[in-house]
């Protein structure tokens, strides 16, 4: 298995494109029941032209991004700043670049992006090297 080094790039992960059928299945699953996430009119007297997706849904697709690269035990942190919204249509490409490799660290910083090039997330990830585990 070869380590990760300094600027080497996760496989990039695309998602299916956004629903509403899972927005309402997300807010199932999270809690989340905020009415902005299923209910259209009352996502437009909110100033939104639709209802908007979760960002923890996105933040959740890093998730998977780095779980998969590094497997899911060695991953530490995870952590992001919200950028934009993500509609129903949205399709969400997730990437990530290794920053730092120290000891039994390595940091990777991720982004989340729709087709029109919109970043919605930017953050970290920290995994630990000792767990790490390529598929």
């Amino acid at each position: 298995m070869k380590l990760p080094s300094v600027g080497d790039k996760l496989p990039e992960l695309v998602s299916a494109e956004i629903t509403p059928r899972q927005l309402v299945q997300y807010a199932g699953a999270s809690g989340d029941w905020n009415e902005i996430h299923y209910d259209e009119p009352f996502a437009r007297s909110a100033g939104f032209p639709s209802v908007i997706a979760h960002g923890m849904l996105s933040m959740a697709f890093l998730g998977r991004l780095v779980a998969g690269w590094g497997g899911p035990a060695s991953v530490r942190r995870l952590t992001v700043r919200f950028r934009a919204v993500t509609y129903p249509g949205d399709i969400v490409t997730c990437s990530g670049q290794v920053v730092s490799v120290n000891g039994t660290k390595v940091e990777v910083q991720l982004q989340t992006k729709k087709d029109d090039g919109t970043i919605t997330l930017d953050g970290t990830a920290v995994l630990s090297l000792l767990l790490f585990s390529e598929p």
